[in-house]
């Protein structure tokens, strides 16, 4: 069966925003993976005003529900690099992604801007697959 709909998750990470306009971290909520196998970070960019601007992308994991044990995920528990999820001022309007398969309970992303003095329209999900239930709920609980 060509099912994907029955089988994922998708939460609310970073919320679409006006904008950010300096380079404060932009830190998404902490997802928990309780009940899943698999987590991939969509990062959805829309305009990206400052001409010189860069994104970085980092994954936190940790057993703490408010992640007060955050560190940064290794290289090992990723799926693609933090490198190919950061993004420049010239990838207006793009989707990236990573992923996660780490043992870890609870997972954040930030994205961290450097040089921005402009405009700069980012959002994320989080998308959890491999339940351990299915079908999985619509909307997610």
């Amino acid at each position: 069966m060509r099912d994907l709909m029955n089988s994922i998750a998708p939460k609310r990470a970073i919320s679409p925003a006006a904008a950010v306009t300096d380079n404060t971290p932009i830190v998404s909520q902490i997802i928990d993976m309780l009940g899943y196998g698999s987590l991939t970070f969509l990062i959805l960019t829309g305009a990206l005003a400052d001409a010189d601007a860069t994104f970085t992308v980092l994954v936190e994991h940790g057993n703490a529900a408010n992640l007060s044990d955050a560190a940064a995920v290794p290289d090992v528990d990723l799926l693609g690099t933090e490198a190919l999820a950061s993004f420049t001022f010239a990838d207006d309007d793009k989707v990236f992604k990573i992923g996660y398969v780490g043992i870890k309970r609870y997972v954040r992303l930030t994205v961290t801007p450097a040089n921005n003095t402009g405009n700069s329209f980012v959002s994320a999900v989080a998308l959890l697959g491999h339940p351990a239930m299915f079908p999985t709920s619509n909307p997610p609980a």
